[in-house]
């Protein structure tokens, strides 16, 4: 059998091509492979089949781009989720919208068994939370796109890292990667939580209020989305420093790993990664086993759609396990939260955050 896909919002990242990582020429004109519905184009077993915006121009844009019928353009996401029955969903809108759209399709007459949401996963921790029961309670599976999960080779590193001890015991990690927190660095938070398996006991932060994205984009200037950093403890212990402050052209996502066993280098912008075992006190320089190169955004970023439809089609065959789900994308969101209340109070802030936090929002797009 073929499943059916639908997707709520007709941005850059469900199909239309995002300015200053595609040509221009290309936007809204062409299939554009790392995106949800390239995903859904590259798997087998599902079918996009519908489509919904509450922009017409733009969803008819789409709709001629990725060949969706006209009947099958929808006008609003209640008029798809009311028509059309549905194995999967993806939630492809702004991150202050995900809350009432994941809920709306975890609910609906639509029935899908799996939603495929847009990183971050909120905008507020009380409305991931709210995501994550509300589609607990419906039997859904809240699938979050934080991409890099979905290649081989971050997969494989988690393996090395859980299950093979690769580095021992982690003591610290430094971090860094592009402005802004939310729309960007989740990228890079999710990785921290990811190769850890842990999450955050302790945060301190600083929000620089830069934003580039406000002229790329042509954005709205009040959103909170900003540059910023700072320190989180985890509740494993590992020390983990976060500079989320530079600009996109002098950026790179780096990590370096401290262990009782060894350490990891991890430059994904630039190809590069190096790991050394702690040899009687020496670092000796190795490959990393069953790891060829490095990740790269122009071969591992691409290929993440198609392998994250894949995985789509697992959960809906009852053969996988969910490998990106709410409840760990909500782990580098209470970060990013976390970092903006210890700014703005000027103390450190606890991890699980208290009730009146959870509801702290940070607009984006």
């Amino acid at each position: 059998m073929t499943y059916r896909a639908g997707i709520i919002g007709t941005g850059g990242i469900a199909g239309m091509g995002i300015l200053g990582m595609h040509d221009e020429e290309a936007i809204g004109k062409e299939k554009i492979r790392a995106s949800h519905a390239g995903g859904y184009d590259e798997a087998a077993g599902v079918e996009l089949v519908a489509v919904a915006d509450v922009d017409e121009e733009k969803l008819d844009t789409f709709g001629e781009a990725w060949e969706i019928s006209p009947e099958r353009r929808y006008v609003g996401h209640e008029a798809m989720l009311e028509a059309e029955d549905l194995d999967v969903v993806s939630v492809c809108t702004p991150s202050f919208l995900h809350r009432d759209h994941v809920v709306d399709a975890a609910q609906s007459a639509a029935d899908p068994d799996v939603v495929w949401c847009e990183k971050p996963i909120a905008s507020s921790v009380t409305d991931a939370e709210e995501m994550i029961d509300v589609c607990d309670d419906a039997d859904v599976e809240l699938l979050v796109n934080h991409s890099f999960r979905f290649t081989d080779k971050l997969r494989r590193l988690h393996d090395l890292m859980q299950e093979e001890d690769l580095l021992g015991e982690v003591h610290s990690v430094s971090s860094q990667f592009r402005m802004e927190l939310l729309r960007n660095s989740t990228h890079l938070l999710d990785t921290l939580v990811y190769l850890l398996d842990a999450r955050a006991e302790r945060v301190s932060g600083y929000i620089s209020g830069e934003n580039e994205a406000v002229d790329s984009l042509d954005a709205d200037q009040d959103v909170d989305d900003a540059a910023g950093g700072g320190y989180a403890l985890m509740d494993d212990g590992t020390f983990a420093t976060i500079d989320c402050t530079i600009p996109r052209d002098d950026s790179s996502m780096t990590l370096l790993f401290v262990g009782s066993e060894g350490k990891l280098y991890m430059n994904n912008d630039d190809g590069e990664w190096r790991y050394w075992t702690l040899d009687d006190g020496e670092h000796v320089e190795e490959p990393l086993p069953g790891i060829e190169g490095a990740w790269t955004w122009e071969d591992d970023y691409e290929s993440a759609f198609g392998n994250a439809a894949d995985h789509v089609v697992e959960l809906l065959d009852g053969e996988a396990r969910n490998r990106s789900p709410g409840r760990e994308a909500a782990r580098s969101l209470e970060i990013i939260v976390g970092l903006y209340v210890s700014h703005y109070t000027g103390g450190d802030v606890s991890v699980p955050l208290d009730r009146p936090l959870r509801d702290v929002t940070i607009t984006s797009w």
